[in-house]
């Protein structure tokens, strides 16, 4: 088969790919299709949203008036401690160990893969990228973010080429205030919103639109109402035009550099001025949350609408940076669970009951299954996907998992079942196991209590890897 001019394969062999993979069930109901917005935060810990943590000194209203609309996961996983291979794993429902987004900045997403994106292009969705993408670089021909530059062609994996019609992304991070300039920072307490335009100069990175081309204009203020004031228009469109619509908002906040607009760090007064800027920053990001379901409302589509808000990993939480995991263990990087355990909510009135809470373990690559359920689209292939439907727990039958979920980074693994998580820090040795229901905080290794156990678990762990590995090598194309 012949590739394209970046060496990849065509969309030929994605076409035969969707025919081979995937089929309808015959049950299908167009009509009852429901809108789907994928948002999440960027390094937000546990701790920092109000309805997770109420010591939290974050403002988030918005967020928790959403966690009382709907669900609040109280064990929500991103599938990493590190941003670029749980976005993946949010489009794909698999592990990004199978398709080769290792680490942060490693890897690109492959045209062998198949994104939520086009599969619900395929079913008539509207379908839109908002933000960080993070999943491959997004030009060939200029120096920008991290890994774009001229003759890049190797990573060249942007959101218009994995199924989304409508764009404004960035490969990477930017400033959370005046996202395309770089923002004035005082030795190690933080940096602060540029207020003399004159003295600024770039951060180095772009907006990119579907056509490839950078975005010039409204790119100053807050990062988050930047980004939604994209959001707006496309989910407004699609509702006048009674299309069912794919939103993925992947806000950069509260990533480093993390600036607050004045108005937002006022809020917090008394406080230092790096906690001040990570504060605002948050609740400028809370706003616009607000901000996307009124719209939803004065659409009138939000009743059918699954809006869905988490985090990538957990937060810095150190020195660098004021976000908190509260009481559990480790921060972003660490499978521990304060570097993979995130704000998990989900927003459907048409099937969720409001002030919903549950603690069954989900993870960010149960999306693609859990959004093909309820479209009764049927995974008719022997593709393995990592993730689980929802549903069921949604609508109360299903109270414990039986699917485990394996983590693996860095080094690290771990196995989580609905009780047990057996986790290692060198690929398979020196075993540690926690219960998490007596211990959530991971203070208690018990492994030594429970040989069985530990034997059975890593004995999973260890098919599972294989199989990831059987993946990456290209067994599932």
């Amino acid at each position: 088969m012949k590739k394209n001019a970046n060496g990849k394969q065509g969309g030929l062999r994605r076409t035969v790919g969707w025919l081979m993979v995937w089929g309808v069930c015959a049950a299908s109901a167009a009509e009852n299709r429901p809108n789907i917005v994928l948002m999440m935060a960027d390094d937000l810990g546990w701790g920092d949203v109000h309805c997770f943590n109420p010591k939290s000194p974050i403002q988030t209203p918005q967020l928790d008036a959403m966690a009382a609309a709907g669900v609040r996961f109280d064990r929500f996983y991103s599938s990493s401690p590190v941003c670029s291979p749980t976005r993946g794993s949010c489009l794909t429902g698999r592990h990004p160990f199978r398709y080769g987004v290792y680490f942060a900045n490693r890897g690109h997403m492959k045209p062998e893969e198949l994104t939520l994106a086009e599969l619900l292009r395929q079913q008539g969705y509207a379908t839109g990228h908002f933000g960080k993408w993070h999943l491959g670089t997004l030009t060939t021909q200029i120096q920008d973010a991290n890994r774009g530059k001229p003759g890049n062609t190797k990573e060249f994996s942007p959101p218009w080429k994995n199924g989304f019609e409508v764009c404004f992304s960035t490969e990477s991070k930017v400033p959370t205030w005046d996202p395309m300039l770089k923002p004035f920072k005082d030795g190690h307490s933080g940096w602060d919103f540029i207020a003399d335009k004159s003295t600024a100069v770039p951060y180095g990175t772009h907006y990119w639109n579907e056509k490839g081309e950078v975005v010039s204009d409204n790119l100053e203020g807050d990062d988050s109402r930047v980004i939604m004031d994209r959001v707006v228009p496309f989910i407004e469109a699609a509702a006048k035009s009674d299309r069912p619509f794919f939103a993925v908002v992947w806000f950069h906040a509260p990533h480093l550099p993390v600036v607050a607009g004045p108005e937002y760090a006022a809020m917090y007064p008394g406080v230092p001025d790096f906690q001040k800027n990570y504060y605002g920053c948050v609740t400028a990001l809370d706003e616009q949350v607000g901000r996307l379901r009124a719209v939803l409302k004065a659409a009138g589509v939000a009743e059918n609408t699954m809006v869905w808000f988490g985090s990538d990993n957990g937060p810095e939480g150190n020195a660098k940076s004021p976000g908190t995991a509260a009481s559990f263990r480790g921060r972003k990087r660490s499978l521990y669970e304060g570097g993979v355990r995130v704000s998990g909510l989900l927003d459907w009135p048409a099937r969720v009951k409001p002030g919903t809470v549950t603690d069954f373990p989900a993870v960010t690559s149960d999306y693609l299954p859990t959004i093909l359920d309820a479209l009764q689209v049927e995974y008719a292939g022997e593709r393995p996907l990592d993730g689980i439907s929802l549903l069921p727990v949604l609508a109360g039958r299903q109270t414990e998992r039986s699917k485990p979920i394996g983590f693996e980074s860095a080094g690290q693994v771990a196995w989580t079942t609905q009780r047990f998580k057996l986790y290692s820090k060198n690929g398979g040795k020196n075993w540690e196991l926690y219960d998490l229901l007596a211990d959530p905080s991971e203070k208690n290794n018990v492994a030594a209590e429970h040989p069985e156990q530990v034997a059975e678990m890593a004995k999973q762990l260890a098919a599972w890897r294989a199989s990831c590995k059987q993946s990456d090598r290209g067994g599932d194309y």
